[in-house]
């Protein structure tokens, strides 16, 4: 092929790639795409991080914190304290700790955690105790009349204010309900059929109970008005977030972060067991069954069924070996009474009957020395034999 094809022939091919990329480039449609990889690792590690983003734009100072060791820290004017955590465990002490610094005037959000029980005058929760407020199960209230043209949201909590003509509409688990019986609240947001949020006054301070928080997780906090109750509630302060009270133990973090290094620990404690446990020196063989004698399994059952039975079956049984030897002797034997079948067994052994009564007579039921037992075998040994 001379050199003139072969300029030919790439001069044809790179056309054809120019109009081949002309065409694709005509045909292609720009277009974008979110690809949602699921919450951050900073959201799964705070369900509350929007919660705390929200009140940041609103100017709001937000800390958070794992316990209730820095309340001593925070100053109760101008602050609010979100208990958002698990408080099963919470302390009487704690407790106080919570509502003094409430009484100084702070301003304290809680969870009530725990149902009220007629029987027993309390619940489990005893910061819910202690503010005087009940909680119990929705479902257990009275239904409300039929009206459901003036509520057309009765599974939304509306909170009325004064100069709004709407209520704000918040989501709270309408399962719940809380009931004031001392008259103690000055504002409440109710439901179709309960009450879910109650505030009431408490010294320089104040107190607001919800029956859940559920509402200002990242998931729900931008529906309805949640997002914006929650600054109400803590506008104009700023706020300490407590929501996560429970820790993993030792075992379950050195698991989680270590699990090879636990495996090889147990595997080398089960060697060391398998290696100390290891008998030293041969195993004794079992002695030959030739070797044994006929006293021998006569001592060996006798001490089984001391240890079993005890001596007085021991006794017993010679007894009873020599009772049956003297009916053999003297046919009639049973018929006698005790004095004269003790006369009979004096005159057949040429025992005295003192030494015959001894022997024959029932024994106490407490243990016998091994001397006195030993003289009482060979008592009964030396009737039986003599007959």
């Amino acid at each position: 092929m001379s050199r003139r094809s072969q300029w030919l022939i790439g001069a044809v091919i790179v056309a054809l790639l120019a109009a081949l990329c002309a065409f694709l480039y005509s045909e292609a449609r720009p277009y974008q795409q979110v690809i949602d990889n699921g919450p951050s690792p900073a959201a799964q590690a705070n369900p509350y991080l929007a919660a705390e983003m929200f009140l940041r734009q609103r100017g709001i100072n937000v800390s958070h914190a794992e316990s209730l060791a820095v309340l001593p820290d925070i100053d109760p004017r101008r602050h609010t304290l979100l208990l958002f955590g698990d408080r099963a465990h919470m302390t009487p002490r704690q407790v106080d700790q919570v509502l003094n610094w409430a009484r100084a005037g702070g301003r304290l959000v809680f969870v009530a955690e725990s149902l009220w029980d007629e029987q027993s005058k309390q619940s489990n929760d005893l910061l819910l105790d202690r503010v005087q407020l009940h909680q119990s199960l929705s479902k257990n209230l009275k239904e409300p009349p039929d009206d459901a043209g003036e509520d057309p949201y009765p599974n939304l909590t509306k909170l009325y204010l004064e100069d709004e003509d709407a209520p704000a509409y918040a989501g709270f688990d309408t399962a719940f309900h809380l009931e004031d019986p001392q008259n103690l609240a000055q504002a409440w947001a109710n439901s179709g059929k309960a009450t879910h949020m109650m505030q009431l006054p408490y010294s320089l301070g104040s107190i607001t109970v919800v029956t859940d928080a559920d509402l200002w997780k990242n998931a729900a906090i931008a529906q309805h008005d949640n997002a914006w109750l929650l600054w109400y509630l803590s506008a104009d302060t700023d706020v300490t977030l407590i929501f996560n009270t429970e820790h993993d133990n030792l075992l379950t973090l050195l698991w989680r972060h270590f699990p090879q290094a636990i495996v090889a620990l147990l595997a080398l404690i089960a060697l060391g067991f398998w290696h100390f446990g290891v008998r030293h020196g041969p195993v004794q063989a079992p002695a030959a069954s030739g070797r044994r004698q006929l006293q021998e399994h006569l001592r060996a059952s006798a001490d089984f069924i001391l240890r079993h039975n005890g001596q007085n079956a021991l006794l017993q049984a010679l007894q009873h070996d020599v009772l049956r030897r003297a009916r053999r002797r003297h046919p009639g034997f049973d018929q006698l009474n005790v004095a004269e079948q003790w006369l009979l067994l004096s005159r057949l052994t040429r025992q005295p009957t003192r030494a015959i009564s001894q022997a024959l007579s029932p024994r106490p039921e407490q243990r016998l020395s091994s001397a006195e037992f030993c003289r009482q075998v060979a008592h009964l040994q030396t009737l039986r034999n003599a007959l």
